[in-house]
């Protein structure tokens, strides 16, 4: 029996700030955790979407994210960014407070 709290499916994602995604690793049950925990272990964000994830799991490994997945992906890249406070190469951060 799976642990519900485990999710049974992961797939690890490289986005280099310039080039579109791609699928870097995917995995089910103990590749799946494996796989989780690589990414605990290395500080990588992990954003958890079952959705996504059986969509993303289609895609051959080393392939792009198919163009149809762009703005899911593209949330949880900006996610990842937010949680680590790292931006993509040219990014400028908006520091104004006052919203002027």
């Amino acid at each position: 029996m799976s642990d519900p709290l485990k999710p049974d499916l992961a797939i690890a994602l490289q986005y280099d700030g310039e080039n579109t995604p791609r699928i870097t690793a995917k995995g089910r049950s103990e590749l799946a955790a494996h796989i989780l925990k690589l990414a605990e272990v290395h500080d990588v964000p992990l954003h958890e979407d079952p959705e996504l994830a059986a969509l993303l799991s289609q895609v051959p490994l080393g392939d792009e994210i198919p163009e149809a997945l762009y703005r899911a992906v593209a949330e949880v890249i900006a996610f990842a960014y937010l949680l680590t406070g790292k931006f993509p190469p040219g990014f400028m951060p908006n520091t104004d407070q006052d919203g002027d």
